[in-house]
C-alpha cells in the first residue's frame, strides 16, 4: 500500500449535491429552490428567530435567572479548609499558597462546615466570612478583622 493508493471506504463519504449545473442533471435552473421569493434569492433568507414579523418566542416567554459576575471571581472555602494554610494568618494569597483557592480568584467567601483545628486571624479584605464561621474561629480563639 502507498500513499497515492489511500482512500476511505466505500459510502464513508457522502459527494456534496452540485445543484445549479444545467437540465440535464435534473437539479437546473431553480436548483430546488422553487420559484421567486425571498428564499430563492442569492443572499436571501431570515434570520435565526426570525417569526415573520410576529413578536419572535424568545421575546414572549418570561425571563427569570441572573447570573451574578462577582461571583465568578469569588471561591467558596469551608472552616475545615482553614487548617491547611501554613501560619496563623489567614489571607487570600496564603489560601492561594495552600491551594484551597484557585489562583485567578480575587474574592474569598469562608464558611462554617467543618472544626477550626487552631487559632487563625483572618484580616484580609476580600475575605469575607459568614456569621457561623466567625464564630467558630473566634471560638478556637482566633480573630476576625
Amino acid at each position: 500500500m502507498r500513499l497515492n493508493e489511500l482512500h476511505p471506504g466505500a459510502g464513508s463519504r457522502k459527494h456534496k449535491r452540485r445543484v445549479g449545473r444545467g437540465p440535464g442533471s435534473g437539479w437546473g435552473k431553480t436548483a430546488t429552490r422553487g420559484q421567486k421569493g425571498q428564499k430563492a434569492r442569492s443572499g436571501g433568507g431570515v434570520r435565526p428567530g426570525f417569526e415573520g414579523g410576529q413578536l419572535p418566542i424568545q421575546m414572549r416567554i418570561p425571563k427569570f435567572g441572573f447570573r451574578s459576575r462577582v461571583a465568578l471571581i469569588t471561591c467558596e472555602v469551608r472552616t475545615g479548609e482553614l487548617g491547611k494554610v501554613e501560619g496563623d494568618v489567614v489571607s487570600l494569597e496564603s489560601l492561594k499558597a495552600a491551594n484551597v483557592v484557585r489562583s485567578d480568584m480575587k474574592r474569598a467567601r469562608i464558611m462554617l462546615s467543618g472544626d477550626v483545628g487552631r487559632a487563625l486571624k483572618v484580616e484580609d479584605a476580600a475575605i469575607h466570612v459568614t456569621k457561623g464561621a466567625k464564630d467558630a474561629i473566634e471560638a478556637a480563639g482566633g480573630s476576625v478583622a
